[in-house]
């Protein structure tokens, strides 16, 4: 069984910077993909980045290239997500997702690829 566990969430305003972290309890963390997804309220859950196992990989939603940055610490058996220029419409419930299907191979943006989830945590950007 993974559990995963988010920090870092909280309150900032629009052009602040905030660093996302998830600890994983997984022995063979450095082979499986990680991910984050976020969720505003009254809307779906979206995907925001990933990264790959063994190759570290990174993808990222078309609308935050540039503003998140994804990385891992396999030795940590942490994911980090860097967000900086952050705005309103940024506010949201982060997840930290992770899933194992072999060696590290990405499984795609989709939240339903993804076995393993963390509690979330709150992000909110005022104006």
């Amino acid at each position: 069984q993974v559990q995963l566990v988010e920090s870092g969430g909280g309150l900032v305003q629009a052009g602040d910077s905030l660093s996302l972290s998830c600890t994983a309890s997984v022995r063979t963390f450095s082979t499986y993909v990680m991910a984050w997804f976020r969720q505003a309220p009254g809307k779906e859950r979206e995907f925001v980045s990933g990264i790959s196992g063994s190759s570290g990989r990174t993808r990222y939603a078309d609308s935050l290239k540039g503003r998140f940055t994804i990385s891992r610490d396999d030795a940590k058996k942490t994911v980090n997500l860097q967000m900086n220029s952050l705005k309103p419409e940024d506010t949201a419930i982060y997840y930290c997702a992770a899933d194992w299907v072999g060696a590290g191979t990405w499984v795609g943006p989709a939240p339903s690829a993804y076995k393993y989830w963390g509690q979330g945590t709150q992000v909110t950007v005022s104006s």
